[in-house]
């Protein structure tokens, strides 16, 4: 007691001392005895600066009011966020004004909310002999915060509280109310306070300053008490003459009637006089020696009272016990049920009894003070549970959740993380990717990802094996372009199936541009010439063109487009992405149907592969008459010697080496291979 009565003045003094007195009149300092007062003071990234320099104001008002020295009152501040910080300790200033001006000097940490945290650092280390700390001096907090602890603060504020610190708990605008009942010091109504904004914070210690500097209100003030005023500290109240009690206005004096309240028991007449009574009869009785009772009628058994009977002149009555009323044939009491009534004012529950009733709450609520409303019971925020992530409250009852990238375990408690490629053997060649439960391997640049979906390699292996890759066989000329357009190599250049696999793997990227009209020429003037390797029309070898574009040309494509089908070459037009059907359509030779294609993605030239090996490489008998070629970019070939008919199955695999060199550069799809 003598510690709570020391220890009051914290949130006793707030702002009264602006408002209650003449701004020109010096501040009365309150003479308590010696105490160790710590402030703990919430500078979340939520308080704004002007909220903070009102809390900054509303600790010097307070301390301006106090005695300080190392002797007398004692001040330590410490300010918190996601991390605590001291500002100062009980021992680093003796005088008022050093505290003012470090207070002033406070830089907010503007971060998180661990209330909790905070409160465990200023019982180890604020309240401690080192920090200034005295023995047998109440140890007094006032935690300031105007948000919802990110921690758990229930068992470390009852461990400091335990410890003999009492805390006082401010809660501004946006704070939980049971946040700060779990911190602060019982009773709460002297304990906890909350305010609707900072402007407000210097109001809820106005009725408590005159408590702090002994004050005795009974006989400084008006306080209108009709019989007797009776002091405590920092207030008063009003009392009244035995036989009377206080009204509700908590002043004015009643008289007690038992008479009228029924407690008495008088047979016939009860008169009243001011908390007594006496007996008396009707006319024609005699009042007997007991001062009570007249002749009992009841006591010959014949009355049938349900409850109780009552003797009358020449007779009797029936009467009912409190909390039950009579029945229509007078002797029969049923009980009264002001819940089925409705004659209660519960928020949720009413418990009846015979007259009276009593309020109760629903699972999951806790009844308030007023013993008739009822609040939710937040175990998340008053740190009632075992959630490893993430905890979302219903009244009285939480469930567990996970941050994302993670999973709830079957304990429905603890979290896995889902990145899977940490978590399984992926047996990825080259590297692994998570998806949200699941994961897939990706290959390096100018690798394709194998059918075991692990392991990374190029399809033109086994398909450039299987071609007659020769000087008088199949040959195969690239050429790329953009904006610009560039020979890779010409169809003279390479004489194996592996320097042909070894030269595309060796292709570098171009910049960004589309000039397809332009490649085309080019095309048609030189890679078809007999300079780079094309064998003479005389030879009625076929000549077969590829397109691939991912987009729209930005230069003219139709007098080349046209020319290059009037000098004979079969074109095949394969459109990705953003390839405009148009274009594709002219560049196509008929039927236009067989010879253009189009995927919205890379991810599906696989399908279109099909299709072209079935219209390049049919097999009939017409084209075993020439050697069959088909490239992604246009050949032809000068015999030396006798026509040698070529199997269409290796038509068929220059089919899928197309597939494999265009998968190995669809990585940059602005990029366009002709």
């Amino acid at each position: 007691m003598k510690m709570r009565q020391l220890s009051a003045f914290i949130l006793l003094t707030l702002a009264v001392l602006a408002t209650a007195r003449p701004k020109t009149e010096p501040a009365q300092k309150c003479k308590t005895g010696p105490v160790d007062l710590v402030f703990l003071i919430d500078s979340s990234r939520s308080v704004r600066p002007h909220e903070f320099e009102t809390m900054r104001k509303f600790m010097i008002d307070i301390i301006n009011t106090l005695d300080i020295g190392l002797n007398a009152t004692r001040v330590g501040v410490v300010q918190y966020s996601s991390q605590v910080r001291t500002e100062f300790t009980l021992k680093t200033h003796a005088r008022l004004s050093n505290i003012v001006k470090a207070i002033n000097q406070i830089i907010p940490l503007a971060q998180g909310t661990m209330t909790g945290l905070a409160i465990r650092y200023m019982m180890n280390e604020a309240f401690t002999p080192e920090a200034g700390d005295r023995p047998k001096v109440p140890n007094v907090a006032v935690i300031v915060t105007d948000g919802r602890p990110q921690d758990r603060v229930a068992e470390v504020a009852a461990e400091a509280r335990e410890k003999g610190i009492e805390i006082y708990a401010v809660g501004v605008a946006r704070a939980d109310m049971t946040s700060l009942r779990a911190m602060a010091s019982p009773p709460f109504e002297d304990h906890v306070f909350l305010v609707e904004s900072f402007d407000l914070i210097h109001q809820f210690g106005i009725q408590f300053q005159d408590k702090l500097c002994g004050v005795d209100l009974c006989l400084e003030s008006d306080h209108g008490c009709e019989h007797i005023c009776e002091s405590t500290p920092g207030s008063y109240h009003c009392l009244c003459l035995p036989g009377y009690t206080v009204n509700d206005d908590g002043k004015t004096c009643a008289a007690i009637d038992l008479c009228a309240e029924r407690k008495h028991n008088c047979e016939q007449l009860c008169v009243s006089s001011p908390g007594s009574f006496t007996c008396d009869c009707n006319k024609g009785y005699k009042l007997n020696n007991d001062k009570r009772t007249l002749i009992d009628y009841c006591s010959f058994g014949n009355h049938s009272c349900d409850h109780e009977c009552v003797s009358v002149l020449n007779g009797y009555r029936c009467r009912c016990n409190e909390g039950y009323r009579l029945l229509e044939d007078s002797k029969t009491c049923q009980a009264i049920d002001l819940c089925a009534e409705g004659k209660h004012d519960c928020e949720q529950v009413c418990i009846s009894a015979p007259g009276v009733y009593t309020c109760d709450c629903n699972k999951g609520y806790t009844l308030n003070e007023d013993e008739k409303t009822c609040t939710p019971i937040d175990l998340c925020a008053e740190g009632k549970h075992d959630c490893e992530q993430i905890c979302v409250s219903a009244p009285g009852v939480f469930t567990c959740d996970c941050n994302k990238g993670f999973k709830l375990n079957k304990d429905k408690k603890t979290c896995t993380n889902m990145n899977m490629c940490n978590t399984v053997e992926h047996g990825c060649e080259y590297q692994c990717v998570s998806t949200p439960g699941s994961y897939h391997c990706i290959c390096p640049e100018g690798q394709l990802l194998q059918d075991d979906g692990k392991s990374c390699g190029s399809k033109s292996s086994s398909v450039v094996d299987s071609l007659d890759v020769s000087p008088h066989g199949t040959r195969v000329g690239l050429v790329q372009y953009s904006s610009r357009v560039r020979t890779e190599f010409p169809l003279n250049m390479y004489h194996t199936a592996d320097e042909i696999k070894a030269a595309v793997m060796k292709v570098e990227y171009m910049e960004k541009g589309t000039m397809t009209g332009l490649a085309l020429k080019h095309m048609l003037e030189n890679s078809f010439s007999e300079a780079e390797g094309a064998r003479p029309l005389s030879r009625s070898i076929p000549r077969i063109g590829l397109v691939f574009t991912d987009g729209r040309s930005q230069d003219d494509i139709t007098e080349y487009a046209k020319k290059a089908k009037e000098a004979g070459i079969t074109m095949y037009a394969v459109g990705v992405g953003k390839a405009v059907e148009d274009e594709l359509r002219e560049i196509a030779s008929e039927p236009v149907e067989k010879h253009f294609y189009y995927t919205t993605d890379f991810t599906a030239i696989s399908t279109i592969a099909e299709n072209l090996k079935l219209n390049v490489c049919p097999g009939n008998m017409l084209y075993k008459e020439y050697y069959i070629y088909s490239y992604i970019f246009p050949s032809a070939e000068e015999s030396q010697g006798e026509i040698e008919v070529k199997d269409p199955c290796a038509c068929e695999s220059l089919v899928e080496f197309q597939q494999a060199t265009m998968n190995s550069l669809e990585q940059v799809t602005q990029k366009h291979i002709l």
